[in-house]
């Protein structure tokens, strides 16, 4: 993909001059629509080789736009914060809202690219990796996103030219590094390596754009208009009005396995104490090992409606150190939630280690309540069982126990707490209208609730299905089995 960077293209000064008002004003006036419009963000990423004019472009976006509404991070070394989260955590925290643009200078390529060329991993691993950014990139633009993708190249000989012209000039001298040096002795095996991923990564949806760096002129033109290209098929994508298919019920492996579950099952009064307190006192041990500074844990609550899982959440809280966990209570998004993809929201909440983060529902609502209701079209839920395996799959390698909890109670145990909790005065705001509509489509909630069982219980992240109809006997089985993968995690850290 290098080669038609690698020609030695130039742009006359006179040219130049005649080129740039008109396409400022271009890209000011795409800018503001984008804003005004609010449907996409413009996600723009930055790399490439040492003295290619990174920062200078990344300098001259903020200088042509209006800076106000473009959000720029670089990505040095992970901070001790980030460290201690999945990799992705701290780009998913720079996501630009819809209608701003962000600027990733150094983005989810550097650190692959970095390993693969120190060779402290393999060309098999970072094809993995790179897999796995494609997914990413792919579900960011499926939820509307604009990823215009930034590759800055230079010849070896230009990028020799370049280090030496700034470590010339005093004003420019700090720019060069011993690293820079480094890395042109290694400009072979680098240029090999971002061949690749360039070649792997480079799809209709999230293309890569090879900037020739030599000459500023050409560089500046070409990234210019290649945004105000990007924008304005944004804005004609973000016209066409979205169609919400009726939720439709697709047929899986395991159809209504939730009734193979024996709701009979019960707990004695006497039992439950002692169990509860056998279980909540291992919890707090468990939290309390020293092993537990190496793990996060995420437990994650769903079921039916007055199926227990207040009561649940507490019975686990009261076992853990106030200072230790957090509870995230999931309902209907905020505009600013709106204005990010869809996983924004619960990767914001994501713990970092020796932390527990209970989500009273979780991101499994787009495949629930979202598509029962026909909040998404069918499209955004269809998908996101693989973004939900995939985004599991990060947390799980970055040593965080995922527990996922379905509580499943009967249409006539519900009605029968529906009831106690319209008679009851301090239970009287746990029933809404929306609880007995929701009632009327339970038959639609079980197809999705087997249909989200079937294909987002995998062996890393499996649902641990919970007859709750007995709350003692919930209540318990729940402790034991967060007890148990805490264990489990704890005996395989060491």
């Amino acid at each position: 993909m290098f080669e038609s960077a690698e020609l030695g293209h130039r742009i006359e000064k006179s040219r130049y001059e005649d080129q740039v008002p008109a396409l400022r004003s271009a890209l000011l006036e795409a800018q503001f629509e984008m804003l005004r419009a609010a449907r996409f963000p413009l996600i723009i990423l930055i790399g490439g080789m040492d003295g290619a004019g990174k920062g200078e472009t990344v300098n001259l976006l903020s200088e042509w736009m209006d800076p106000r509404h473009i959000l720029t991070h670089a990505f040095g070394e992970p901070s001790d914060e980030e460290r201690e989260r999945p990799p992705m955590w701290r780009f998913w925290r720079a996501l630009p809202p819809k209608g701003k643009i962000g600027i990733l200078f150094g983005s989810w390529y550097s650190d692959p690219l970095a390993a693969r060329a120190a060779g402290e991993s393999k060309t098999e691993g970072l094809d993995q990796e790179l897999e796995e950014i494609v997914r990413l990139e792919k579900m960011l633009t499926d939820e509307g996103a604009v990823l215009v993708k930034f590759w800055f190249h230079l010849s070896k000989a230009s990028q020799k030219q370049r280090l030496e012209s700034l470590e010339a000039d005093p004003e420019t001298r700090w720019r060069v590094s011993d690293t820079d040096w480094r890395h042109y002795k290694s400009y072979e095996k680098f240029h090999d390596i971002a061949q690749r991923t360039l070649r792997l990564t480079s799809a209709v949806n999230a293309p890569w754009v090879v900037v020739e760096g030599a000459d500023f002129r050409y560089r500046n033109i070409t990234v210019g208009t290649a945004l105000v290209g990007a924008i304005k098929r944004g804005l004609e994508q973000c016209a066409v009005p979205e169609v919400v298919a009726p939720a439709a019920r697709v047929p899986v492996d395991n159809l209504l396995l939730i009734h193979s579950l024996d709701l009979s099952q019960k707990i004695g009064k006497k039992a439950y104490v002692n169990q509860l307190a056998k279980y909540q006192g291992k919890l707090n041990r468990l939290s309390r090992d020293p092993r537990f500074a190496k793990i996060s844990v995420i437990a994650a609550f769903e079921g039916f409606d007055a199926a227990g899982k207040g009561g649940a959440i507490r019975r686990v809280s009261e076992a853990l150190d106030a200072r230790a966990y957090q509870i995230i209570p999931v309902g209907v998004p905020t505009d600013e939630e709106r204005a990010q993809p869809y996983l924004w929201r619960f990767w914001r909440h994501i713990p970092r280690a020796g932390r527990v983060t209970i989500f009273d529902r979780s991101w499994y609502g787009r495949v629930l309540v979202e598509r029962v209701e026909k909040l998404c079209p069918t499209g955004d839920w269809a998908r996101a069982y693989t973004e939900i395996n995939d985004f599991e799959a990060q947390l799980v390698r970055n040593n965080t126990v995922l527990v996922k909890f379905w509580l499943s109670i009967s249409q006539d145990e519900q009605l029968k707490r529906f009831r106690e909790r319209e008679a009851t005065g301090f239970k009287n705001f746990k029933i809404t209208p929306d609880d007995w509509r929701n009632r009327e489509k339970w038959n639609d909630y079980e197809f999705a609730v087997c249909d989200m069982v079937d294909r987002t219980s995998t062996e890393i992240a499996p649902w641990t299905l919970v007859e709750a109809e007995d709350k003692y006997f919930g209540r318990i089985k729940i402790l034991r089995s967060l007890v148990n993968r805490i264990e489990e995690a704890l005996d395989h850290v060491g």
